[in-house]
């Protein structure tokens, strides 16, 4: 069984930190309630609702991987990364915090890819360039993601997906905790 992840909000509880970029970049006092909804449909929207312009984009990763050193896995997660034979990352965060979150709780033997979309040049989810690139070295069994961004490119490539923490995307299964999804999704394939 291989598993492609996507990494903010999905692997780690990274979404604090990624409001606290945002707001900060925004030099606004914006509801961070509001500002969570807008991030969790994607960034671009919430640029766009919010009137920021995407020339600050890399401003924005540099605060919020600031931010987001002190963010921690979801608790079970290494878990099922450890159950199944193979893992993959496909994410927007870039890849050298990426692979220092994974370094630092000491998941990265779990993984034998991590691709960061825009650092390799692909277009962003939901796209599927970026699933389609790991699908040329490995076989996926199921995506695991929190957005529906990152289901969409598995449905079209017709890839099982789990929806982390989100009832209402579309997905094959949904869970809100990861002590339930060797009994919940793996079981059931």
């Amino acid at each position: 069984m291989n598993l492609l992840w996507d990494f903010d909000g999905t692997l780690f509880d990274t979404y604090p930190a990624l409001v606290k970029g945002f707001v900060s970049l925004s030099k606004q006092d914006l509801d961070r309630t509001e500002v969570l909804r807008w991030l969790k449909k994607d960034s671009k929207t919430a640029f766009k609702h919010y009137g920021i312009s995407e020339d600050l984009r890399g401003e924005y990763q540099r605060l919020y991987n600031m931010y987001s050193v002190n963010s921690m896995p979801f608790d079970d997660v290494e878990k099922v990364l450890a159950s199944v034979d193979g893992n993959v990352i496909v994410t927007h965060r870039d890849k050298e915090s990426t692979l220092m979150l994974l370094e630092k709780f000491d998941l990265l033997k779990y993984f034998q890819e991590v691709v960061s979309v825009e650092e390799q040049g692909f277009t962003r989810k939901p796209h599927t360039a970026s699933y389609e690139y790991i699908l040329k070295s490995r076989h996926i069994d199921l995506v695991v993601g929190d957005r529906d961004l990152d289901l969409i490119p598995a449905r079209n490539l017709n890839i099982k997906t789990v929806a982390f923490q989100n009832p209402n995307i579309a997905a094959d299964f949904h869970i809100d905790n990861y002590a339930d999804f060797i009994s919940k999704v793996l079981n059931q394939l």
